[in-house]
């Protein structure tokens, strides 16, 4: 099986670069200036504090939103493997797989010739599953698809010696608190849990537990429920479903935030 510990020379790392959509960019994280934050840009500043201090670390972010796999692959690889940096995290193939229709087989083939010809032109390359998706209305009924793809990327890690994010198994973004309001996307706190994981998968210290449990909550009335839901249901599931009717991404239109190796 890959190894999710697997302990690596920390100081190896002067450089990292993050592929993916809308996870890996951060939606669902803003920043003060607008810009979202996100796990892999947290998770480059715990690679950086593990740096000698006169040793400068530069980060890349190619990341943009709605992407599917393909795209990523003619989009983001390329630069990628030109950065040629010590570190790439390759999370890509969720929007495909909760695409009606896909089969998570066939992606998981074009996913591993992407991970084949990163791994010949970079470092290390950590690949990423899916999370398990029991508590998310929009996606608890691809469960068993998403579980599919997931058994692919663990065996593709396996041939190809990559580290394995494994955010199936991180049981503490199970909780409601760790998704945004749109249901879809990690909150601020729960792409620091992911940031926080990725960082022990390579052998990091880390600050805080990522699977600390949440503080307790008082329950929550059906009609308060209920509420909720009819404003979630407005707010973004009918324009999600308009977007899909429509051919559109939120990604139209949006490129990388960090498109080049820099200090951070």
């Amino acid at each position: 099986m890959a190894d999710d510990s697997r302990s690596t020379d920390k100081n190896a790392f002067g450089s990292y670069a993050a592929i993916g959509d809308s996870f890996t960019e951060g939606v669902g994280d803003p920043g003060p200036d607008g810009t979202y934050v996100g796990w892999a840009d947290r998770f480059a500043v715990l690679l950086a504090d593990q740096l000698p201090e006169h040793d400068a670390f530069r980060y890349a972010n190619l990341a943009v939103r709605g992407r599917l796999l393909d795209q990523i692959v003619a989009e983001q690889v390329p630069r990628a493997k030109e950065l040629a940096p010590d570190l790439v995290t390759f999370c890509a193939g969720g929007n495909d797989i909760i695409r009606p229709g896909t089969d998570p087989d066939d992606v998981a083939e074009r996913f591993e010739r992407a991970v084949a010809d990163l791994t010949s032109a970079v470092g290390t390359v950590m690949v990423t599953t899916g999370f398990d998706t029991r508590g998310v209305t929009l996606l608890k009924h691809l469960r068993g698809k998403i579980a599919t793809y997931n058994g692919h990327v663990r065996a593709v890690a396996d041939r190809y010696g990559c580290p394995v994010l494994d955010l199936w198994s991180l049981k503490s973004v199970q909780d409601r608190r760790a998704w945004d309001d749109d249901r879809l996307h990690l909150s601020p706190e729960g792409h620091t849990r992911v940031a926080l994981r990725a960082a022990q998968v390579i052998g990091l210290p880390v600050p805080a537990d990522p699977d600390q449990p949440w503080p307790p909550v008082p329950p929550r009335g059906t009609l308060e429920v209920r509420k909720d839901d009819i404003h979630w249901a407005r707010e973004y599931l009918v324009p999600w479903i308009g977007r899909r009717l429509r051919g559109e991404s939120s990604g139209d239109h949006v490129e990388a935030k960090r498109p080049d190796l820099m200090p951070l």
